[in-house]
């Protein structure tokens, strides 16, 4: 273990010893009542202000409630429906967290603090802070212990000590998180068990030998089988802890195949255990929507259609505005036609001297389609270094550059930049008419601005000799990586 990833996991680990490390005392009492939340609060010195209370949401922090406080430094946070429980926080009338409570479905309870003494904090009334107090005291102690041993590490000089010092602080994460774990089993149904099991992260066990070979995978399959071990994801208290959606995105990012197919198999599990949460279902679909509708990876649109197709599509889109429904529908609409592996749709445009043409009679072993528009300043910077590669490499390897101009209303300066940046006269060039495109409202057929989700200039695409998309959307370096690959030659 290099000694940056072992301090970055001792970071991660301390992260929340950092943090609870602030609403220490507390005094439990019984609540008074039941039904909403009613949290009188002292916080000197503040007078005649408003100060706010705060939760997390994912990964980002809300406000969820104000109250002004008297002259006596006095106020009440409180609402007729209980909040969602998980980790909330006292903000200051400049917006700045000055502690954290745990707010779990008792919400009757009170809060003293003084701004000079946030660590004398005391929470009445609160079972749940109490046994957070408790481990607040354990985890200070012992998170200090790991802080001055994280420190020498760093500064280790040789092998021997970093190695000693390595053993003492897993020693240490071991007794924090033995801690944690033995507090799940005794109060299993808490907030701070939900806390802690969010948290954990499984170790990878060695390599096992198996019929007297090592099992390389096998430690990669225990974290994977065991990483979502006493997590219900319909539980949306896990939602207001700054953990959760940490968690979800490193779990994508390190163990699931990135490939359409296993993504959503994955995503798709865990929407439909998520379907019975209130707040987390719509904020996990929300989630996976916005990451994919526009993905980082070229082809992974592909599990965009599969949520749309398996959520949006059979009504879960009742928390949506309709502004919001109408862009996610065409978006859909815009990228089923143009998945990786199908075949492109029909181009029938107009060349630069009124002949029509007709992308299936390309006969070509790729053909490179360009939609670009003469007046956009990305545009005069890609075109000619496309016609610069195009004439370097690629027509060599026999593509054929199909290039269509975005923006009909200007075939003049279309037809003055081909000829002022000598673009290949051997390009495609073409249009579609004014008349052509009139002809598609009139009979409701899809332009093929939507067919090629063309919602921006320029906009690329590769074909095979099939007229099957190899790739799209992709920056004239990555395409011409891609042909190198596939010719299997060097660039």
């Amino acid at each position: 273990m290099s000694k940056r990833s072992f301090l970055s996991g001792m970071l991660l680990m301390l992260s929340f010893t950092a943090v609870v490390g602030q609403a220490v005392k507390t005094t439990a009492k019984p609540a008074a009542a039941t039904s909403g939340y009613h949290i009188p609060i002292t916080l000197i010195p503040y007078k005649n202000v408003q100060i706010y209370l705060g939760s997390y949401y994912g990964k980002s922090k809300t406000i969820v409630d104000s109250a002004v406080l008297n002259e006596q430094s006095k106020g009440i946070f409180k609402g007729i429906k209980k909040l969602t429980p998980g980790i909330y926080f006292v903000i200051s009338p400049k917006y700045s967290i000055l502690f954290e409570v745990l707010m779990d479905d008792k919400q009757h309870f009170s809060i003293e603090s003084d701004t000079l003494k946030l660590d004398k904090t005391a929470i009445i009334g609160s079972v749940e802070n109490d046994l957070f107090k408790t481990y607040s005291q354990f985890s200070i102690t012992k998170g200090k212990e790991l802080q001055q041993l994280s420190a020498q590490y760093s500064k280790a000089t040789n092998k021997a000590d970093s190695l000693r010092l390595q053993a003492e602080l897993i020693k240490g994460n071991k007794v924090l998180q033995d801690y944690r774990n033995n507090f799940c089993k005794q109060h299993p149904n808490t907030l701070l068990a939900t806390i802690f099991n969010a948290m954990k992260q499984p170790d990878a066990p060695a390599v096992p030998i198996v019929k007297g070979k090592p099992d390389s995978t096998y430690p990669y399959r225990f974290v994977k089988e065991h990483y979502w071990d006493d997590i219900s994801f319909n539980d949306d208290r896990l939602l207001r802890t700054p953990f959760f959606e940490t968690k979800v995105d490193d779990y994508y990012k390190r163990l699931v195949v990135q490939h359409p197919d296993s993504l959503y198999k994955e995503i798709k599990y865990m929407l439909l255990m998520a379907r019975t949460g209130k707040e987390m279902f719509p904020y996990l679909l929300t989630k996976f929507t916005n990451k994919y509708i526009n993905p980082e990876i070229m082809g992974h649109d592909k599990v965009f259609l599969k949520i749309f197709e398996d959520f949006y599509a059979k009504g879960d889109t009742t928390y949506l505005n309709p502004a919001s429904r109408k862009t996610i529908s065409d978006r859909y609409y815009s990228l089923m036609a143009n998945q990786l592996g199908n075949p492109a749709p029909e181009l029938i445009l107009t060349d630069t001297v009124g002949n029509s043409v007709s992308l299936y009679k390309i006969k070509s072993k790729y053909t490179f389609i360009s939609f670009w528009d003469p007046t956009c300043g990305h545009c005069k910077e890609e075109i000619p270094r496309l016609d610069s590669i195009y004439k370097a490499r690629w027509k060599k390897l026999g593509v054929t550059v199909f290039s269509v101009n975005a923006n009909e209303a200007k075939m003049d300066e279309y037809k003055k930049f081909i000829t002022d940046k000598k673009l290949s006269a051997d390009w495609l060039f073409a249009y579609q008419t004014k008349a052509a495109r009139d002809a598609e409202q009139k009979a409701n057929v899809p332009n093929y601005r939507q067919l090629y989700d063309m919602y921006k200039t320029p906009t690329f695409y590769l074909l095979n000799e099939n007229k099957r998309i190899i790739a799209k959307q992709l920056s004239i370096e990555q395409f011409n990586d891609l042909l190198s690959a596939k010719q299997n030659k060097p660039q």
